[in-house]
C-alpha cells in the first residue's frame, strides 16, 4: 500500500480479492492524510490499524520517524526507517526511495520501474505546500529541479493528490508545463513560494 491512511477495511477487502497479501506501507510523509492521526478533529487510524489488520510495516524516511508516534501513536516495532536510495522488494517489484523534501523534512517519492509515485511533493501543474511546519522551500526547489528532473522524460507522474484534470503525467510534461519546475533559480522561486523571506 501507499499513503494507506483512509477507509483500511475496504483497502485490506480489494487485496484480498485480487489475491495480495499486504506486507507493507509506504508512507511518502508524515501528515495524517497519508499516515493516519487527527485530521482536524477527526481521527483516523491509518497505518495503525492497517498494522494490526495485516501486520504490514511502515516504510518511512528516518527524518519522518521523530513525528510518527506523536501524529498517529504507530509503534517503533511497526516502522522501517529508509535512507535516500533504499529499495525494498514487493515480491518481483523493486521500489526506491527517493527523498524530496520540501512540503516536509522528510518527505519521498517512490520509482517503481519507470513510474514515481511523488506524494506531495511533486502534483500535476504545481508542488506541495511550502508553508507547514517543518517545510522549507528551499528543500523544494532542490527536490524539484534536481532530483525528480533528473528522472527520465517519459517517467509516469502519479501524485498523491489528483488536483488536475488527470490522475497521471509523465516527468517530460511537468518539466515544460509545471511552472514549478520551469524556475532558472532558486531566487525567482523563492519569490513565489515565501516572498516574505526574499
Amino acid at each position: 500500500m501507499v499513503d494507506a491512511a483512509w477507509d483500511i477495511d475496504r483497502l485490506v477487502e480489494i487485496a484480498g480479492e485480487d489475491g495480495y497479501k499486504i506486507t507493507k506501507n509506504l508512507v511518502t510523509h508524515f501528515h495524517p492524510d497519508h499516515l493516519g492521526g487527527d485530521l482536524m478533529g477527526h481521527s483516523i487510524t491509518g497505518a495503525v490499524e492497517l498494522a494490526a489488520k495485516t501486520g504490514a510495516k511502515t516504510y518511512i524516511q528516518k527524518l519522518e520517524l521523530p513525528y510518527v508516534h506523536r501524529v498517529c501513536g504507530l509503534s517503533e516495532s511497526d516502522t522501517v526507517g529508509v535512507d535516500p536510495g533504499d529499495a525494498t522488494d514487493i515480491g518481483r517489484v523493486r521500489v526506491t526511495f527517493l527523498h524530496t523534501p520540501g512540503h516536509t523534512p522528510g518527505s519521498q517519492c517512490f520509482l517503481v520501474g519507470n513510474t514515481c509515485i511523488s506524494g506531495d511533493t511533486l502534483f500535476i501543474g504545481s508542488c506541495g505546500r511550502v508553508d507547514l511546519p517543518g517545510s522549507d522551500a528551499e528543500d523544494m526547489y532542490r527536490s524539484l529541479t534536481q532530483t525528480l528532473a533528473a528522472l527520465p522524460d517519459e517517467t509516469i507522474l502519479l501524485p498523491g493528490h489528483n488536483y488536475a484534470d488527470r490522475p497521471r503525467s509523465t516527468i517530460g510534461d511537468e518539466k515544460r508545463t509545471n511552472m514549478m519546475m520551469r524556475f532558472k533559480n532558486m531566487k525567482d522561486f523563492l519569490a513565489l513560494m515565501s516572498p516574505l523571506r526574499v
